[in-house]
Order: structure tokens, then sequence, then C-alpha cells
């Protein structure tokens, strides 16, 4: 690597670019070309999120990209959210539309239109859909890959319920699911409560799950949207409730995306390249053989390793000619691959195999009688020092303030007593020059930075993506 991690911003972006995730080459700004080692690996964390979406009940949907300005406009609070976002289609060719067109920046307002004529009685609820598209924002700060881009890769649910309690029942759901993804992709994170001022445009209230990159800053990785009625009413979404009356349903959303992978990138490389936790690696194990005489021997062996794990892990064979196996190391490293299988002429003498870490680098000589359930101890093992030292790290940036001196400084989360007013968040902001990126679930006897008043809130104060 040309530049150690240290240097994150610089790091950040030739990681991507040398690994071969995505050619950012493309000639719209903020748009990227998916290659096929990253796509392999969006789709594997896609997969899950199909998974175990299916398995909590909800059913997978298609919706088109396009939504009438008609559509958009009903909710009043979300479209002015997304009013200086979003990309509009006015013309058919060359003839001006009648009704202008959105490009979907999420998919309430497509969808909704369409809930009104689904929903008709209790009988049809719970509601309970997903999708996994592209949605097109106008961002007009500063992109970057994964972080901060215009069209995004987008995990979506939409649920639609007789009562306040069941949505909220949904929302606990949703937390659920949401450790279980965080722990499959051996992300750390907390989860908050959003402020007012910073709540999803059109929600009664909003959760994110926040983590924290190497440059300090925070990043949000996942969103819980409570609705409430707010879209319901807005769409005419009602039902006939079993005593005879109409009432408007209440709804929640779940809205994951491609950050995920600039997460994986940043907390879990380091200066050699990726390390990509092995349940969601498009390659868990690579096979390096080491050929220096007994070629044909050794490749022939190679492959019958390759045959005899395909059917327990994801594998590939490195059998190029004209490199040498310690490029293919530093290749395979690069790219991440959680453990790499060396087999050369002592190796094959012995009757073993030599497994190599890309976590920890460490060598593991084993014998052939028991090394595929080796193979899936050490994965085991690499999936979860990943996701611990992640949260030992995370752990280590996050700092408890009784005053706003020294916040600015602070790489990571500064939490800080808070009052919950709108007047004193603005001011630790304005005064710190970072964001309240959410209130924790946790409670603690304090004073407010600002004005000093008793308070059992805390807020946490970071300069996010």
């Amino acid at each position: 690597m040309e530049f150690p991690k240290q240097n994150f911003p610089e790091w950040y972006n030739e990681v991507i670019e040398k690994a071969g995730l995505v050619d950012k080459r493309y000639p719209v700004k903020g748009m990227h070309v998916w290659l096929p080692y990253g796509w392999k690996l969006m789709r594997n964390i896609d997969e899950y999120f199909r998974k175990i979406f299916t398995e909590h009940n909800h059913e997978e949907v298609y919706f088109p990209l396009l939504v009438p300005e008609t559509e958009f406009k009903k909710e009043g609070e979300h479209i002015k959210g997304f009013e200086d976002e979003v990309y509009w289609v006015t013309h058919g060719g060359t003839t001006p539309l009648d009704v202008k067109l959105v490009l979907r920046p999420t998919s309430e307002t497509a969808m909704y239109p369409l809930f009104s004529l689904w929903i008709r009685t209790h009988a049809d609820l719970p509601l309970k859909i997903f999708q996994i598209v592209n949605v097109f924002r106008y961002e007009t700060k500063q992109t970057r890959t994964f972080i901060r881009v215009r069209e995004v890769h987008f995990f979506e649910s939409h649920t639609a319920h007789a009562t306040a309690e069941e949505a909220e029942e949904q929302i606990r759901e949703n937390i659920e699911i949401w450790k279980k993804v965080a722990k499959k992709l051996a992300l750390p994170y907390v989860l908050v409560r959003k402020a007012d001022w910073d709540k999803f445009p059109g929600a009664h209230y909003s959760i994110g799950a926040e983590t924290i990159m190497p440059s300090g800053r925070t990043l949000q990785i996942a969103t819980i949207h409570q609705y409430l009625q707010n879209f319901s009413k807005a769409y005419d979404i009602q039902y006939l409730k079993e005593d005879g009356t109409h009432d408007y349903v209440h709804q929640t959303t779940f809205g994951m995306s491609e950050r995920l992978v600039g997460a994986i990138v940043g907390i879990h490389g380091d200066d050699r390249g990726l390390i990509i936790p092995p349940e969601i690696a498009p390659i868990q194990v690579v096979i390096i053989p080491i050929v220096m005489k007994d070629k044909e021997r050794i490749l022939e062996e190679a492959r019958k390793i390759k045959g005899e794990l395909e059917g327990h892990y994801r594998v590939h064979l490195d059998d190029r000619d004209n490199y040498t196996p310690g490029y293919k190391f530093y290749d395979w490293e690069l790219k991440g691959v959680p453990l790499r299988l060396e087999i050369g002429p002592r190796d094959l003498e012995k009757g073993q195999v030599v497994l190599v870490r890309r976590d920890t680098f460490e060598k593991i000589s084993v014998g052939r009688e028991e090394y595929i359930q080796k193979i899936g101890e050490l994965l085991g093992d690499i999936q979860s020092n990943l996701l611990s030292r992640a949260e030992k790290e995370m752990a280590s940036r996050i700092k408890n303030f009784d005053i706003l001196e020294g916040i600015k400084e602070h790489d990571g989360i500064a939490v800080v007593s808070w009052c919950g007013s709108e007047e004193c968040g603005h001011k630790i902001e304005e005064l710190t020059e970072k964001k309240i990126i959410g209130i924790p679930m946790e409670k603690r006897k304090g004073k407010c930075v600002i004005c000093g008043k008793e308070t059992d809130t805390l807020a946490y104060v970071a300069k996010p993506y």
C-alpha cells in the first residue's frame, strides 16, 4: 500500500481501488461501477438481508424507479426534507411531461399510493415488505465512495400495522434484526434516537446505528423509523376495523445501504489492505500452490483440495502462471481474504497444509485429515476477533465530558449531559463545531453543559460523514 492507514482518507480511496471493489471513473460524480469482487461482497450482504427479513415474515417486492410529482408532494415534511436532493425527469424525449417525475430518494412516495389500494381491512395487516434497489440523491457535499454517493445501493423494509403498539413492537423487532446484521458484518455500533431536527423527514422519531471510522468521524450505517400515522394520513391508507369503523395504519421503515461496505473497509482494514469478515467474504479461503518443483503434482493436489473444500466454504484456487507466491500473498492480503491455504512440496510429503490468518498473520500447519474442520474453527475465530477488536477500538473513542472544552479536538464520540431543548442542542453544535448525532438509550443524572439544568438525558456529539 502506498499510504498507511493512519492517513485514512488517502488509504481509504486507494484500498478500494486496488482491491477491485469499484471503478470510480464513471463520468457522473458520485456514481461508480461495481466490479466483480466488490459486487460479490455486496451480494453476500444482500442475500443475508433477504434471509433474515424473510425469516421475520417480510416479503420481497420491487417498485418502479420513477415517482410522480403529485404523489411525491403529498407528505409536506417529507418533500421539504428531500427537495434539495432529488433528481427530476421533466421530458419524455423532446416532449415536456404533464407531470414531472422524481427518481426515488427513498420509496415511501412510490409505495404508499399502492398501500392505500392493498390495505382494506384488519385482515390485510400487518403488511411487511422489503426491496433492494438503487435510490438517487443529489449529494452536494464532497462525495466519497460508499459513504456519500449519488446513486445508492439501498435496502428498505416497510411495514403497516393496525395499532401504534404493534408498530412499536416492529421497531423492537427491527432492533433485534439489526443486532444480527451487525454481528454478521462484525461491525461495532451505538444505537441513538435522533434529535427532532435530525430525524427522517416525515417520521415521528428515528433511530440510528452509528459507528466510528478510523478518522474519528461517525458513520450512520442503519436507520429505523417510526412513522405512526404521518404517512398513512397523507396517502389515505385506511383499514376497516373489526368494530366496523375505519382507522389509519401505523407504519415503520428500516434502511441500510452500501455504507455498510464502507464501514467494513474502514474499520477492519490495515496497512496491507482489506480484511473482510468471513461470514460475508466473497472468498473465504484462497489456495496458493507453492510451486518450486513437481509443479504438476502440486497443482493436481491443490485442485483436489479445492474440490474437497467447495462443499463447505467459498474457495478460490490461484493457479495463475507468471506470478510468484509472494505476489499472490500480497494480492489476496490486499483483497482481505480471511484465510490463505498454502500447499508445497514439503507439505505434500508431510500430509499437511499451512493455513495463514489474514487478521493476525498466524501460520498453522494442519494435517490433511483434520484441515477441513480446522478451517471452520479458524474462520469462526477470525469473525469473532474482528468484531471484538473493533468494539474495543470504538469503545476507546467514546469519552465522557462534563464541559465543552476538549470536545472539538476529540476524535470520536463525546458524551455530554443535555437538557433536551433545541436551543441548548444547537448551542452545543455551534460551540463544538460538531453535531449531536443522537440521544443514547442509557440515562445518567447530570447538568446540561449549556444551561446547567438537572437532567438524565445524554447527547452523543461527533463529527459525522
